[in-house]
């Protein structure tokens, strides 16, 4: 069974917003219905957990909506509930990301929030769940060094900007918009970030196709493992890059979608590196959409791992 975390506490009144926030409990209903799922309740982060990651100042400001500014920093009407539906989906990270390392494969029914900068939000994203997980877990002694394969349409900055004082987390973000100081370029050409010795970039060039986004993908692939072979992958798979989301300038289809998922999953299985999977961003107005590239991710795991469909638990660093 593949463990999918949810808790109805994801979500927080946002009013009219772009932010599907709806889009979890609907994949949600529809994977519990499959019989190689179990819908999960995850942990609800503690305050400790979140302030290894984010400034006191900022975690405080997002607890009680003063001053609005920093509190609204990620574009979210700030609200009393806000601050906890964070503290529960940071928890489906890592949940997610605790249970990958027993069974090779899970997957968290939230966003990772990889905008998220230490002393700030970007972009719907509030505290970086990805770094927030993954500290958590070093912290536990239960990994030493992660990766995040970030596949969101939009660039991953603040992730790759925590990465910069954390040598044991690498990032590589495949994007088809950039994204700095809460403003997206849809022309990836028009700016380009500074790479660093941990976090890489590789752009998909507008118009990108299913033949082009695989060579991307097996071109740049490989630098997640150029410094030492992760104890754990997350992947933020985007419903974004879908070519009908109105942020997309790229050419790609379910179909391709589903491809990609694949091809991330192969590669975790090839080289033995457990895997978690939270559902980044997609903004397509018939919501239908969204919830279909998302829970084809689920089609393509159980495709990489079919073993999964018979077992609760599996050894999948030992399979034999």
């Amino acid at each position: 069974m593949i463990s999918a975390y949810y808790h109805p506490g994801f979500a927080v009144d946002l009013g009219r917003h772009i932010m599907p926030i709806r889009k979890f409990q609907q994949v949600a209903e529809v994977v519990q219905n499959w019989d190689f799922v179990r819908i999960d309740a995850p942990v609800c982060l503690e305050e400790s957990d979140i302030l290894r990651v984010h400034d006191p100042v900022y975690v405080r400001a997002v607890k009680s909506g003063q001053p609005k500014d920093l509190a609204e920093s990620q574009k979210f009407p700030w609200s009393p509930g806000l601050y906890t539906s964070v503290c529960w989906t940071n928890g489906g990270v890592y949940s997610a990301a605790l249970q990958a390392l027993h069974t090779g494969v899970a997957a968290s029914l939230s966003s990772g929030f990889h905008h998220a900068h230490s002393s700030r939000g970007e972009g719907f994203c509030t505290f970086n769940g990805l770094v927030i997980a993954v500290d958590k877990l070093r912290m536990e002694n239960r990994l030493r060094t992660a990766a995040v394969l970030d596949m969101d349409l939009h660039y991953g900055n603040g992730t790759a900007l925590l990465c910069q004082s954390r040598p044991y987390l690498t990032q590589l973000s495949i994007y088809g918009n950039d994204y700095w100081d809460n403003t997206p370029y849809r022309n990836v050409s028009v700016l380009r970030h500074q790479d660093g010795e941990n976090h890489f970039s590789a752009p998909l060039p507008s118009g990108c196709d299913r033949i082009t986004l695989i060579r991307i993908m097996k071109e740049h692939l490989p630098r997640l493992l150029c410094r030492t072979k992760p104890d754990l992958l997350i992947y933020q798979a985007g419903a974004d890059p879908l070519w009908m989301d109105p942020y997309s300038p790229l050419a790609l289809t379910h179909e391709d979608l589903l491809e990609r998922d694949r091809i991330v999953f192969e590669f975790a299985r090839r080289h033995q590196i457990p895997v978690a999977w939270v559902l980044a961003g997609g903004y397509t107005p018939d919501l239908s959409q969204v919830v279909r590239v998302h829970t084809n991710t689920f089609l393509a795991a159980i495709d990489v791992f079919p073993e999964l469909r018979q077992q609760d638990r599996v050894d999948y660093l030992n399979p034999d």
